[in-house]
């Protein structure tokens, strides 16, 4: 049986209104999981864009939820020390009674990082920094182990750090055979360090645009292009279509249902969809009648 979480990008608009709109949403309509971005600014580059910031607000969705699975997606490794990162970690599962999920990587935005004045080395330092602050993350709280998620696809070091590491693994790109392809790799490398397979969950993150018919869903299309400035010039129709042709989740319920069933028979457990439309809770509760009944009767394949 496979899940639906909602995701969102705390840096493209988002406020202290929507927030608690989302998070009230989000637990009211059965959700498994809700995830939040770790950025410092408009990663689409819009100057200005409200955003909060990922550790206040997983503080507040701790105290307003009682149910919900909470979590980044992801802390760079580079913003944080990393006991001070877990410390933070550490409140927020207590404060939600142990229902953080703590998802870290080795940071990526070249822009942010300069913007801010925060060293991005290279790709092989932060990867090094990376699973250095995880073995200090480990020390910090060694009595009391915070859960991990590792997302990324690289079969030399992010795959092998997943199977020694993660709760849960995440591939935010590629279609179900590329899944199918990272997912029993791992099960390879689990087995290699004396770990089941069955110990990490597997999801996925993708963008999720859903219509009841397809004039809604290309009402939403328009929307989305406001939040998108790579969509503004585009005709809705042909948005779509590149939507599609990316491998996100875009059409009708029937439609994205089908999209997302070569994904759960590959093994996904867990499908993270990203919720731009801030102020739409329709599209929330159309994603939990129509998508969250059909995922849930799926079966990965034998």
């Amino acid at each position: 049986m496979a899940e639906i979480g909602v995701m969102i990008e705390a840096q493209e608009g988002l406020t202290w209104e929507r927030w608690r709109l989302i998070v009230s949403a989000a637990e009211e309509l059965g959700f498994a999981s809700l995830r939040t971005s770790d950025h410092l600014m408009s990663v689409m580059g819009v100057e200005g864009r409200p955003s909060l910031p990922t550790w206040p607000a997983l503080t507040l969705a701790a105290e307003l939820t009682r149910r919900i699975e909470l979590g980044p997606m992801v802390s760079p490794m580079t913003f944080y020390r990393p006991a001070v990162l877990a410390r933070m970690a550490r409140a927020v599962d207590e404060l939600s009674a142990g229902r953080l999920l703590l998802g870290v990587g080795a940071g990526w935005n070249v822009a942010e990082h300069e913007r801010f004045g925060i060293p991005l080395p290279g790709w092989g330092e932060r990867f090094r920094n990376l699973e250095a602050g995880i073995g200090r993350i480990h020390q910090v709280f060694a009595n009391r182990p915070l859960r991990l998620l590792i997302g990324g696809s690289g079969e030399r070091r992010t795959l092998p750090l997943a199977a020694r590491e993660a709760v849960e693994w995440n591939l935010n790109l590629g279609d179900a055979v590329v899944f199918r392809e990272k997912s029993q790799r791992l099960d390879e490398l689990c087995r290699a360090v004396g770990r089941a397979p069955e110990q990490v969950r597997r999801s996925v993150m993708r963008l999720c645009l859903v219509g009841r018919d397809r004039a809604e869903l290309l009402e939403r299309v328009r929307r989305l292009a406001q939040v998108i400035p790579g969509l503004a010039d585009v005709e809705p129709d042909r948005a779509l279509d590149g939507l599609r042709a990316s491998d996100q989740l875009a059409g009708t319920v029937a439609e994205v249902v089908e999209q997302m069933r070569p994904l759960a028979e590959a093994g996904v457990q867990l499908f993270l969809l990203q919720h731009f439309l801030l102020d739409d809770r329709e599209h929330l509760e159309l994603w939990a009648e129509g998508l969250l009944p059909a995922v849930r009767s799926m079966r990965a394949a034998a």
